[in-house]
């Protein structure tokens, strides 16, 4: 640590204060919908620095009893979530689980503020009360001390990292663009049925069908098998040299799609003799078969694999391989298995209880509108190269991240310097 680096605590570089929502019960509806964005700790948490997206609005009468940021806020989450951060990309609303940071500009760069938090997020939550819920509170940021380098240098630490989450964020938009680029295809082709409109259409089970496609089981499309049932035993929480990511369902995002950071735990390779099956590759889809009767998000929804030999599948989680058969390719069962319809008819199937379960055989005997192989070849076709940029910027974003997580701590302590790593960035960014 250099001597140009100076001792603060957060107030000191700025102005900081909790958000506002005055009004109980706090869920009345005539305080949202309307044009003004409102900020929830779930928000904040699923932010990569900049936060862009939020799930709630307030009308003018929930403006009035709240109070709107200016962008550039970084906002600290003080309960439930704690200690996450992310600094408004446009004004907001916020309630008072959330703290704003609006930085002195002449003592501090907003960026570098934020990822400041970020490395020093577990000493923050160190300070947490409670009991059913632990919080913090302003006074935590009366007693945390930071090491802080000189404006110039924030900003150049800040740009460094700041790059780094710029194209992670730009692969993240450009992979929802060609997803949902892919399922609008998808919506067209096989539930609205539009390119085939002039044709003949005739009855299925699962209604009027274009003439010449059929009604088939899911397992004639696909090879299906449960994952391997681990001893807990097996199980590291931490990973080692020669080790798999144990595939679960927490790798499967609401509403389908793979969620990378996911792995909570890991097994050895040498453990793993004789389970080759279940080892995972590109194309492999994983369903999740289990979830909350009262907060169902994902049972039946699916994750596409993107890489090789890195995960093995744990039980509870569907392994869907394609056979090759009627020229269906992954593309094409990945959407039907995350689309309305299928997910509806699948869990009608499943047992109920505390948790619903579906059943191997509800899976296998799923009923899919199956078309032609020749408009199977040509819809693989249209959307295996999507598909493959897919796999390709998620790919680009692990590394990255990687990257950017073994820096920021090196830089926001000082161990290394900016110009000591900017080559190396420069052509991470390159690719």
């Amino acid at each position: 640590m250099r001597e140009d680096w100076k001792t603060y605590k957060l107030p000191e570089l700025g102005t900081i204060a909790r958000g506002k929502s005055k009004h109980r019960p706090r869920d009345a509806s005539h305080l949202y919908g309307g044009e003004y964005p409102f900020i929830q700790t779930g928000d904040v948490k699923v932010s990569n620095h900049r936060l862009n997206q939020h799930t709630q609005t307030y009308s003018e009468d929930g403006l009035a009893q709240s109070k709107l940021w200016p962008k550039n806020t970084m906002c600290i989450t003080i309960a439930a979530n704690i200690a996450e951060t992310a600094i408004l990309d446009y004004p907001a609303c916020f309630p008072d689980s959330i703290i704003g940071f609006i930085a002195d500009e002449t003592l501090c760069d907003i960026d570098f503020a934020e990822y400041l938090m970020q490395y020093f997020k577990k000493q923050i939550q160190s300070h947490s009360i409670g009991s059913v819920q632990e919080n913090i509170n302003l006074g935590t940021f009366q007693r945390v001390e930071f090491k802080v380098p000189p404006l110039t240098e924030q900003k150049q630490i800040a740009s460094i990292l700041s790059a780094l989450d710029d194209k992670i964020e730009l692969n993240l938009q450009m992979n929802k663009t060609l997803e949902e680029m892919a399922m609008a295809l998808y919506k067209h082709w096989f539930v609205d049925f539009g390119p085939f409109q002039e044709g003949e259409f005739v009855d299925s089970e699962l209604g009027l069908i274009p003439e010449g496609w059929e009604v088939k089981r899911l397992d004639s499309l696909v090879n299906f098998s449960n994952g391997y049932a681990f001893k807990s035993k097996q199980l590291l929480k931490n990973t080692e040299d020669d080790c798999f990511h144990v595939f679960k369902m927490g790798h499967i995002q609401k509403g389908g799609g793979l969620k990378a950071n996911g792995t909570k735990s890991w097994v050895r390779k040498n453990d793993c003799t004789g389970l080759d099956k279940y080892i995972l590759k590109v194309g492999d889809i994983l369903m999740s078969m289990t979830d909350m009767k009262d907060n169902m998000t994902i049972l039946g929804h699916t994750a596409l694999m993107n890489e090789n030999q890195k995960y093995i599948v744990n039980q509870r989680v569907g392994l869907l391989r394609i056979n090759n058969k009627v020229n269906v390719g992954y593309p094409f069962i990945f959407m039907l298995t995350n689309s309305f319809d299928y997910i509806e008819r699948l869990r009608s199937q499943a047992n109920s209880g505390v948790q619903v379960n579906l059943s191997t055989d509800a899976i296998k005997s799923s009923k899919v509108v199956t078309p032609t192989e020749s408009i199977n070849e040509k819809f693989h076709q249209i959307t295996l190269p999507l598909f493959e940029q897919i796999n390709k910027n998620a790919i680009e974003n692990q590394t990255l991240t990687q990257l950017r997580d073994t820096l920021l701590p090196k830089l926001i302590s000082g161990e290394v310097r900016v110009k000591e790593v900017q080559e190396m960035v420069s052509e991470a960014l390159v690719g």
